[in-house]
C-alpha cells in the first residue's frame, strides 16, 4: 500500500501504469490541448477546518455555518459508508492549480477566498452581486449526502453543507427567454498556476439546463462534513449536481449568467466527444476510451455497478425523457 499525502491509497486507485502511459502517448500524438479532455476536472471540494492554519499558515475563513459536525455519523444514500474527509480533500482534481491529484491541496494552501463576490445577471429581472456571506445569511444552509461520480470511473460519498439553487434563481426571476444557466469560476493565473497553461480555454466555465438548474437536487455548496469548504474543494462555493459527471460541479464559483442558448463549456470545447455538454452519469454509454459500467469508490477496495443517473433517476429521469440518452453523454 502507498502513501497519498498521508493517508494510505489502495494500488487500485491509482491510475494504472498503462493508461498513464497511454495518455502521455496520446499527448505526444494529438497536441497538448487535444490531451487535455483525458481528465476531466471533477474533484469534490473542502476546506482547513475553520479557524485552522493551512500548510502555509494562513488563517482560513470562518463562515457564519452551521455548528461544526464534522464528529457527526453521517449516513450515504441507502446506507453507504461516507468517503473520510481526508480522502475527500486529499483526492482530487483541479487543474486551476495542477493536473497531480497529490499537489492540489499543497498548491491550493493559502488560495485566498475572502472576500468573495458572485454576480448573477443575464437574463434576470433582478440582477445582483452577492458576498458569499450574503449567501450563507440569505439562505438556510441545508446538510445534504450526495454521491459523486467522476468521469474518470471513481467515486466518493459526500457530506455536502449549501443551498439549492433553485432558490437563488427564484430571487433573480428568470425572464422567459432564459433556457440555460452559465457558471464562471475565477481567473486568477498569478495564485493559481495551471491558469498559466495556454491549453485549456480558461476561465472554467460550464453549464447546466435552466430545468436542470431548478431541480431541487442541484446544490450550491459552501461546506463539507460541517465545515466550510477547503480551497482544494472549492471554495468558497462551488456546485453539486450529483446525477451529472463530476467536472459539471464547477469550483470557486465567480458568476452566474442566466442565457437564451447552450452555453460553451471548458471540456465539451476542448473534446466534445469525449465530454458532452449534459455529461449525465450513465453506465451504458462508455467513454471512448473506458468503460462506465463500474466504478472503484475512493478509500474502499473492489469496484461497483455504477447506476443510471448516479442512483438519482426518481429525481431528475423525466427532465431527460425525450432526449436520446445514447447520442446526449
Amino acid at each position: 500500500m502507498k502513501q497519498f499525502g498521508n493517508i494510505p491509497i489502495h494500488p487500485s486507485e491509482i491510475t494504472p501504469e498503462e493508461q498513464y502511459l497511454s495518455r502521455r502517448q496520446f499527448m505526444k500524438s494529438a497536441g497538448a490541448l487535444g490531451a487535455a479532455a483525458l481528465l476531466a476536472s471533477c474533484a469534490p471540494s473542502l476546506a482547513t477546518p475553520a479557524g485552522a492554519s493551512d500548510a502555509a499558515g494562513t488563517a482560513q475563513p470562518t463562515l457564519d455555518l452551521p455548528a461544526d459536525l464534522s464528529g457527526k455519523q453521517y449516513t450515504g444514500p441507502d446506507g453507504e459508508a461516507v468517503t473520510g474527509y481526508d480522502y475527500i480533500t486529499n483526492f482530487n482534481n483541479y487543474y486551476e492549480f495542477t493536473t497531480d491529484k497529490a499537489r492540489v491541496a499543497k498548491m491550493a494552501a493559502g488560495f485566498k477566498t475572502e472576500p468573495w463576490t458572485v454576480e448573477v445577471g443575464g437574463l434576470v429581472q433582478n440582477p445582483r452581486t452577492y458576498s458569499v456571506d450574503d449567501l450563507i445569511k440569505l439562505y438556510d444552509q441545508e446538510e445534504r449526502v450526495y454521491r459523486l461520480r467522476c468521469v474518470e470511473a471513481w467515486s466518493m460519498v459526500i457530506p455536502w453543507t449549501g443551498f439549492p439553487l433553485h432558490k437563488l434563481l427564484d430571487d433573480v426571476v428568470p425572464m422567459s427567454s432564459a433556457k440555460f444557466v452559465r457558471f464562471e469560476a475565477v481567473y486568477d493565473p498569478v495564485t493559481m498556476q495551471g491558469q498559466s497553461e495556454p491549453f485549456y480555454p480558461w476561465p472554467y466555465t460550464e453549464g447546466l439546463r435552466l430545468d436542470e438548474a431548478m431541480n431541487d437536487l442541484t446544490l450550491l455548496a459552501t461546506g463539507l462534513y460541517g465545515k466550510p469548504l477547503p480551497p482544494q474543494n472549492g471554495a468558497p462555493l462551488r456546485l453539486a449536481v450529483p446525477w451529472k459527471y463530476g467536472f459539471k460541479s464547477i469550483k470557486a464559483i465567480v458568476k452566474i449568467d442566466l442565457v437564451e442558448k447552450q452555453p460553451s463549456t471548458l471540456w465539451n470545447t476542448i473534446a466534445p466527444n469525449e465530454y458532452g455538454f449534459y455529461s449525465n452519469v450513465n453506465p451504458t454509454v462508455d467513454h471512448p476510451r473506458w468503460s462506465q459500467k463500474t466504478e472503484r469508490r475512493i478509500g474502499q477496495s473492489g469496484r461497483i455497478a455504477t447506476h443510471m443517473f448516479n442512483g438519482y433517476s426518481d429525481q431528475v429521469a423525466s427532465m431527460y425523457e425525450d432526449m436520446d440518452l445514447t447520442v446526449y453523454y
